[in-house]
């Protein structure tokens, strides 16, 4: 027999590995918690630099008044994304999983993006008709008045980088990807992790008013349906990208 054979040891099977490889819902929802103080220390972080570089003193008075200057709160946020991307990876790296299969970073086709567009276009005309027909500004006043500034002190392009690149892929990856992975692995399913991921990244952009929470939150399903129909957060990346690239440029330059 080819076990009594020394030359030929016996086969051994390795026992399967039953630990599940994603975080289920309350797993996902205190990792969701610990990513966004992770961003939030990365955005506090990058104000508490521009206080040293400027010599001023660390107080809470010089990070209120630096925060509240376009180039800080265009810093701020891109140093939030590099935080963000260590804390998700830390929380799949203890899950022994891919970092590109977990989050789903598979480049989508061009019938699929083609569809995003599309559809993401006709929401945005959609409350666009709406504001117009009930007397509503189409961009929230701080919005604009921040960008224009930011404009006029030469701060465009760092702004036209946080907002069209850092905000959606560290808004994306929390959102649709890290959420939306764990919690339509629950007993939430798909519809419930669009619905919930959707709700918590609305409430990311509580600045706003209820009328453009609402727009937000609609988008937001929008993202998490395209998410789940192409299994690509790359999608949703580049949706987001390109509807905040066309806010930013249209208020910056043709906004009246």
């Amino acid at each position: 027999m080819d076990s009594l054979n020394p030359d030929l040891p016996p086969l051994t099977v390795t026992p399967a590995d039953d630990k599940p490889r994603v975080w289920k819902f309350w797993g996902t929802a205190l990792w969701g918690l610990f990513i966004f103080a992770a961003m939030f220390v990365g955005q506090i972080g990058g104000v508490m630099l521009l206080v040293v570089l400027r010599g001023l003193p660390m107080d809470l008075a010089s990070l209120q008044a630096v925060g509240r200057e376009p180039q800080a709160l265009a810093l701020s946020v891109i140093m939030g994304l590099p935080a963000t991307l260590a804390a998700v990876w830390l929380a799949i790296r203890i899950k022994k999983a891919s970092f590109v299969d977990y989050l789903a970073l598979h480049w989508p086709s061009w019938r699929q993006l083609l569809l995003g567009a599309v559809g993401l276009i006709l929401i945005v005309v959609a409350w666009e008709t709406i504001s117009r027909s009930l007397g509503r500004e189409a961009t929230p006043g701080f919005m604009t008045d921040l960008l224009k500034t930011g404009r006029d002190k030469g701060a465009a392009a760092l702004l036209l980088f946080a907002f069209s690149v850092a905000a959606p892929m560290s808004e994306e990856v929390l959102a649709r990807g890290f959420l939306f992975r764990g919690w339509s692995a629950s007993f939430l399913r798909v519809p419930g992790a669009i619905i919930l991921s959707s709700l918590l990244w609305t409430i990311v952009h509580l600045q706003y008013d209820l009328y453009f929470l609402a727009e937000v939150f609609t988008i937001g399903l929008w993202f998490g349906y395209m998410r789940y129909r192409a299994s690509s957060l790359w999608l949703t990346i580049v949706l987001h990208a390109l509807n905040n690239l066309t806010a930013v440029v249209l208020t910056m330059w043709l906004g009246s």
